[in-house]
């Protein structure tokens, strides 16, 4: 009987096995989380990623999909034919299409025309104007992007499978319709880490448009970790006097005070990291250093008095207006150029089915100076060469009209088939266009770029190979790009 007693003492149950060997694992995640930049610099010298132009993206979404067809998209055949009928008819006895009209309708339209009796062609009440020496035609909506089209690099041949806004908005950031999967700056802080330690690697702006107030929702979603370690999520910074919200210290608290306490918090989170093993418990550590940190560094990056009065006028009379978009874009420069990875802006109210003509133009004025001024203020500043700067919606929008064409379109529905993203710096070919649409700006009629394409082309210019970059998850590999995507390398420099 001793001797099977002694044997048994020393019997592993697979319980104790997996916890032994999640040790490994958990330190590794602990250490990951707390030097970043150690764990990316491994990342990299183990073949995952290229060497990179670009050190950083501003992404600037426009939520709610602008209208191409009266901003880049020139079509003047749209202006012959406005007020005839762009679908042909289809016989189902002879099956046959009529020779009146120019497309067969064979796609899938929204629930808010499907049952329009007719679809006119809506011509834009806007007028083009070729700028620079590239000749780029734009509206005359955006006279200050106008004056930087040498700089940019127009994509007008983007496609998407999604129809509706929240699957649209979904996939360009995640790089799948439905919630749940990492976002886009959650994948670049996994991969590449964090050039400060004092700010995230990922972080979100967000204005609201005067073209249709309040439109479109943006959520949390979209800037979420998904199944990697949360502490890749994107940190959302606000207007007002609270630029991250739990961020300060109580009154009366101090700084010595605030820092005993996170150390005692932090001596239980190992306590219970060494017992579980738990790589949330790791990211929990991470991101009570991580707020710490943000107490001094978040102040300083959002305070701009120390800003010259040209930089100002540059941006904008609102760019000190916190929460405006030209407050937003200033800002994304001052942590652009403080190391932070990836720079989300959202600007919501492109959702234009009706009242189009009075809404575009009031939504452009929004935009207008204030994203040239950040191309232009990164450009003076020597870090437009390595700084990624992305403009775009969901989808976009149709060349008929929603409703009655009258003059011009005064409403168009969503358009997931074709329409126009421009880019610039860091690593893009300037003063370029890449890809066409047919002569009614419907269909593409050249070089298609599909969203994940798109994903794949930003992260090679960020030094990230997009099929290398995943993470195991419920027994397969996960990536961005899902097991899709091809780079655009004629648009790269």
């Amino acid at each position: 009987m001793n001797a099977p007693t002694e044997l048994l003492k020393h019997v592993i149950t697979r319980r104790h096995l997996l916890r032994a060997g999640s040790a490994g694992i958990g330190s590794l995640a602990l250490n990951s989380l707390l030097a970043p930049n150690a764990f990316a610099s491994d990342v990299a010298r183990r073949g995952l990623h290229l060497a990179p132009k670009a050190k950083r993206i501003i992404f600037l979404f426009m939520n709610g999909a602008p209208s191409q067809q009266d901003l880049f998209d020139y079509k003047p055949k749209i202006n012959e034919h406005h007020g005839k009928e762009l679908f042909k008819r289809f016989d189902p006895k002879t099956k046959t299409w009529s020779k009146e009209g120019f497309i067969e309708k064979t796609q899938r339209l929204t629930g808010m025309t499907a049952g329009q009796a007719s679809f006119p062609i809506a011509r834009s009440n806007f007028a083009f104007q070729q700028h620079g020496k590239s000749g780029a035609w734009l509206s005359e909506l955006l006279p200050h992007t106008a004056r930087i089209a040498d700089d940019l690099c127009f994509v007008k041949s983007m496609h998407t499978e999604a129809i509706n806004h929240d699957p649209g908005v979904t996939f360009f950031q995640t790089g799948h319709q439905q919630p749940g999967r990492p976002s886009m700056g959650a994948w670049m802080s996994y991969g590449l880490g964090a050039e400060n330690s004092n700010l995230p690697a990922f972080t979100v702006l967000i204005s609201n448009g005067t073209g249709r107030p309040g439109s479109q929702p943006v959520y949390s979603k979209l800037w979420g970790s998904g199944f990697l370690p949360s502490v890749h999520q994107g940190v959302q910074f606000r207007g007002g006097k609270t630029p991250v919200l739990y961020l300060n210290s109580q009154p009366g608290e101090s700084v010595e005070s605030r820092r005993r306490m996170i150390n005692r918090i932090e001596a239980l989170n190992k306590i219970q990291h060494d017992t579980f093993h738990d790589p949330e418990i790791a990211t929990r550590i991470a991101q009570y250093e991580m707020a710490f940190r943000m107490q001094m560094s978040v102040p300083e990056a959002t305070d701009i008095s120390n800003e010259p009065k040209s930089i100002l006028d540059l941006y904008g009379p609102e760019c000190q207006t916190p929460g405006k978009f030209a407050a937003n874009c200033l800002l994304a420069r001052r942590v652009a150029e403080r190391g932070v990875r990836f720079i989300q802006l959202y600007h919501r109210g492109w959702d234009q089915h009706g009242d189009l003509l009075k809404a575009l133009p009031k939504q452009c004025q929004d935009v207008d100076q204030a994203q040239a001024a950040l191309v232009t203020d990164l450009k003076q500043r020597g870090l437009l060469d390595n700084t990624l700067i992305v403009w775009g919606g969901e989808f976009g929008r149709t060349t008929y009209s929603q409703g009655k064409a009258s003059k011009a379109a005064n409403g168009r529905d969503h358009h997931p088939r074709c329409f126009t993203y421009w880019m610039a710096g860091g690593g893009i070919k300037p003063g370029t266009s890449y890809g066409a649409t047919d002569e009614l700006g419907y269909n593409i009629a050249q070089d298609p770029v599909h969203v994940h394409d798109f994903q794949a082309t930003a992260m090679q210019l960020m030094g990230v190979d997009h099929e290398r970059l995943t993470f195991r998850y419920q027994g397969r590999r996960f990536r961005l790009t899902d097991v899709h995507g091809k780079v655009i390398k004629p648009i790269l420099v």
